[in-house]
């Protein structure tokens, strides 16, 4: 009897965790690089296992976070039934953009989903212009959960983070804030920045230095949470995890490398290979300009 090929055997075993409710919905699963340490294996074989994990559909790809376990009947939300106010609308609207993206969106297609006409939706909201504003100042309601810290650095970077969680939920805001120079009027929005520049308020710096940093800790998040819109997207269209898009490049991938035009990028991780989780990605890049606005204020006399 042939042996088990190994990535099958670890996909057994990450089912039986999942099975045994150690892993529950929702839970990340091993990412490929924890697969290649605990099973001692190459990359592209934990890369399989987690594609056919996802092809049972027992994991999803969520963007920015990884592999985690999926839950049972997962779909777009139900239809809400016909009773139309603005407020339904606009929270229907948010439900079709997190599943299927913005470009999904039109008044037709909301007005189909309630039963109604597309005329009955003007009567509420008069464009889908101001359908996708009024989306995102729903969604930029509230503020970050607990007490405030006291340092500049723990509030900026509670607020950046909380701004992060909300591209994470809803990626197609990345796209309906990313004009910094043609800023959206929106009462909760200015309501992030507010907080942002109270926490920099007293340290010395200059209200162009205030603005700058709330402006490049903004474009910082908005940047990389445009990456989570662009892997929701491509995840639909392919009906391909990140992980199963890499096996199916893996050959192109070695062919290129063992060219040997690529000496330091093709040696750097050898057969550990590179796990990228956006995630961990805006956590090393958001510190890194924590670091730079700490010198700034440190040359501005503040603390």
């Amino acid at each position: 009897m042939p042996e088990e090929p190994p990535y099958l055997r670890i996909a057994g075993e990450i089912r039986r965790r999942i099975a045994a409710g150690e892993l529950s919905p929702g839970d990340r699963v091993p990412s490929t690089r924890r697969i290649t340490q605990e099973w001692g294996v190459a990359m592209a074989t934990a890369t399989k296992a987690l594609a056919a994990l996802n092809q049972e559909g027992l994991v999803r790809a969520v963007p920015g976070v990884g592999t985690v376990v999926a839950e049972s009947g997962r779909a777009r939300p139900a239809a809400p039934p016909h009773g139309l106010t603005r407020d339904r609308i606009v929270h229907a609207a948010i439900a079709l953009a997190d599943v299927e993206g913005l470009p999904a969106l039109s008044m037709r297609r909301i007005a189909t989903d309630f039963g109604a006409s597309t005329m009955a939706l003007y009567r509420h909201v008069p464009n889908k212009g101001e359908l996708v504003r009024l989306m995102s100042e729903t969604v930029f309601e509230g503020a970050p959960p607990g007490p405030c810290p006291a340092g500049w650095r723990d509030r900026l970077e509670r607020e950046v983070r909380w701004l992060w969680s909300l591209y994470v939920r809803h990626p197609w805001m990345a796209r309906v804030l990313s004009a910094l120079t043609r800023p959206t009027a929106s009462t909760h929005a200015m309501r992030y920045t507010e907080r942002v520049l109270s926490a920099l308020k007293g340290l010395g710096l200059t209200p162009t230095q205030m603005i700058h940093v709330h402006l490049a800790l903004l474009g910082y998040a908005q940047g990389i949470a445009a990456a989570v819109e662009l892997e929701s997207q491509a995840w639909q269209e392919t009906g391909m995890t990140p992980e199963e898009w890499l096996a199916t490049h893996e050959t192109r991938m070695e062919t290129i490398q063992i060219t040997g035009s690529f000496p330091t990028l093709s040696t750097l991780f050898g057969d550990e290979g590179f796990d990228l989780e956006l995630d961990m990605l805006f956590s090393f890049g958001l510190e890194r300009l924590l670091d730079g606005v700490a010198v700034l204020v440190e040359r501005a006399g503040g603390r």
